[in-house]
């Protein structure tokens, strides 16, 4: 009997349709992310971007909506545009090649440089909030250390192809890998790298994460990050740190040899 092929749920259950859009969140989504737009024209204009239709705000609003309305494709994303708008951009007709050759080349370092940006407004909500208390070990953990951040690196997975400019790409070819940093007590990230290559390794990040990391943090690191010089050099910056339980299993095995 043939082995049943493994499918991935996320390719399998496709959207037809994207979700319904709600006033309410695309109101707060606007007024959180215009001002960081507009805090990066000038260096929108600095790297030769023309301030034509498919701007800054508009690419923003684009990919905002593809992730938060679940848009199955770049063709529907238009339809969308052209129907009803895109969050806080007007009705637009733009030909779907465009948007699509658009979305290929569009630099990805302005979507960090908003996200960046909009990161100290998303702390101070944070801080104003009242009606969610921290569980009792992360408060016992605050009495020691002034930060507890998670650092994880995930592995992206295969791209859809969905694009005619990707068609050519093999089957089930990997995105690259990431690493995060996470702030434990807001739950906000702290930093995000990327790797072009998807079989690297999480050592890979082991220096920006150093760069990053100060006295008197707490970091988890998952598994990845199993390195004895990596665990050395943090506990000479006086940064703490907490592994997964994998370590001590090749801990021991390693003593023992």
């Amino acid at each position: 009997m043939s082995k049943q092929q493994k499918q991935n749920h996320d390719h399998a259950h496709k959207h037809n349709t994207p979700t319904i859009d709600n006033e309410v969140i695309s109101q707060h989504l606007e007024a959180l992310l215009t001002p960081a737009i507009f805090a990066q024209q000038k260096y929108y204009k600095q790297l030769g971007l023309r301030d034509r239709v498919l701007n800054l705000s508009l690419m923003v609003a684009a990919v905002l909506t593809l992730l938060w309305r679940q848009v199955p494709s770049a063709q529907e994303l238009n339809r969308l545009l052209a129907r009803e708008g895109l969050l806080w951009c007007s009705v637009q007709k733009i030909a779907q090649q465009s948007l699509s050759e658009r979305l290929l080349v569009f630099p990805a370092e302005l979507f960090e440089r908003v996200f960046k940006d909009l990161l100290p407004k998303l702390q101070l909500n944070w801080q104003q909030r009242t009606q969610r208390p921290l569980p009792v070990s992360v408060k016992c953990a605050l009495v020691n250390f002034e930060r507890i951040w998670i650092a994880d690196g995930s592995t992206l997975e295969a791209l859809f192809r969905k694009l005619k400019s990707l068609e050519d790409l093999p089957v089930g070819q990997l995105a690259g890998k990431i690493c995060t940093v996470i702030d434990l007590v807001t739950r906000l990230p702290v930093e995000v790298w990327f790797h072009t290559n998807p079989s690297a390794s999480d050592i890979n990040f082991e220096l920006p994460l150093l760069n990053l990391l100060t006295a008197k943090t707490l970091i988890l690191l998952d598994r990845g990050f199993y390195h004895f010089q990596f665990f050395q050099q943090l506990i000479n910056q006086d940064v703490h740190f907490i592994g997964s339980p994998e370590w001590l299993v090749i801990s021991l095995s390693y003593e023992r040899g």
